[in-house]
């Protein structure tokens, strides 16, 4: 095994999908059900990325919707912390080890930028569609555990409020 300490369990939420997950669903929904069907997947985030999709999340709807948002996704993620001067996704999954992120920047999502990042970190940087489509929770757990896969262990939808 290599020296790569990314975690194929870790998956990094943009600030755009984490909002498009609660306010509109779509590509987005379906991508982080996936992820929070499992309680051995997880969702990685630093207060930076959360103070983003707060932000839009107001803007969008109101400051209550995104208080209540933020209260049950501080309990849920895997907390990171990275310097104030990185992209708050970026920070996230390199700070976190996660070997995914999930945007609709296409910038960030091109071909071009995740060949520019693979010398210096394992990422893969994704569409929520495009993730959906590629997860295969059930290869990824008997990759990572002596024991078959179980299926999922959790709810699916949005997290309990």
């Amino acid at each position: 095994m290599s020296d790569d300490p990314t975690d194929p369990t870790r998956v990094v939420a943009d600030a755009d999908v984490l909002a498009a997950d609660l306010l509109v669903g779509g590509a987005a929904r379906t991508a982080l059900s996936q992820i929070r069907r499992h309680s051995w997947m997880g969702l990685v985030a630093s207060d930076p990325l959360l103070d983003d999709t707060t932000a839009v999340i107001t803007t969008l709807a109101d400051e209550e919707v995104a208080t209540d948002w933020r209260t049950v996704v501080e309990r849920e993620r895997v907390a990171v912390s990275h310097p104030p001067e990185d992209h708050p996704g970026l920070g996230s999954a390199y700070r976190g080890n996660a070997a995914h992120l999930l945007t609709f920047d296409p910038d960030l999502a091109s071909t071009q930028t995740n060949r520019s990042m693979q010398p210096y970190v394992s990422l893969s940087v994704h569409t929520p569609d495009a993730f959906a489509r590629l997860f295969d929770p059930a290869s990824l757990y008997e990759h990572r555990h002596d024991e078959p896969y179980p299926g999922p262990d959790r709810e699916t939808g949005l997290p309990d409020r």
